[in-house]
């Protein structure tokens, strides 16, 4: 599953290599196929009753992630591109490899999850390979200040509701890379450091022009 990713972005690419004349088409079917999962999920909650305020909103990271992935392949905006590019590739792949599972594979939610999260990585390396985006100067410290707005607004929302949304007052529960960087609040500091090495390395081939 977890191959599946860049091999299918890989096929993609050499897709849009073969016929360049059919980019735009490409990236929105992709983008399209993304918000359609994401969608039809939405009307699955509903039916299930689960979006509840204030724990059932749609305010993980990954949530704000694969509607700017859309965005960015629908647009090609570079600031909705640029923090779905770092934050997507570091932490949805992290999710995927790591996930905070419900629901007992094959349920759909499980389905879901791994639809979503490995579409949302597989349609960024294929804008970045096919050479339809890629991050700008100053990216790296663009997308920290955008990460930490973010953060601080849902941490403000988890202070006064008592929720957990991005895991800033609890460790997910099936373990993740948090577990090895100390209890909270420390793993919080940690996580920030983690993600600005991962960024900065993920930075590196775009470093001439970064």
């Amino acid at each position: 599953m977890l191959a599946s990713i860049p091999l299918l972005a890989w096929a993609a690419t050499e897709a849009t290599r073969r016929f360049p004349t059919q980019a735009v088409a490409h990236r929105w079917t992709l983008g399209g196929l993304l918000l359609l999962n994401e969608l039809i999920y939405y009307g699955y909650k509903f039916s299930k009753h689960w979006f509840q305020f204030p724990a059932g909103l749609p305010l993980q990271l990954c949530d704000l992630i694969v509607w700017l992935t859309v965005i960015a392949a629908f647009t090609l905006q570079q600031s909705p591109f640029e923090f779905a590019f770092f934050t997507g590739l570091v932490g949805t792949s992290m999710a995927v490899i790591t996930p905070d599972l419900w629901d007992p594979f094959p349920s759909y939610p499980t389905i879901y999850f791994f639809l979503a999260h490995g579409g949302i990585v597989m349609l960024l390396l294929y804008l970045w390979w096919s050479g339809q985006a890629k991050p700008k100067p100053g990216c790296v410290w663009r997308v920290m200040l955008m990460l930490n707005a973010y953060a601080l607004t849902i941490g403000l929302f988890n202070w006064l509701f008592r929720t957990n949304y991005m895991y800033l007052c609890q460790k997910p529960p099936g373990g993740s890379l948090l577990d090895f960087l100390g209890p909270w609040p420390v793993y919080l500091l940690g996580g920030e450091l983690v993600a600005l090495a991962f960024f900065s390395v993920l930075a590196w081939p775009f470093r001439r022009q970064t």
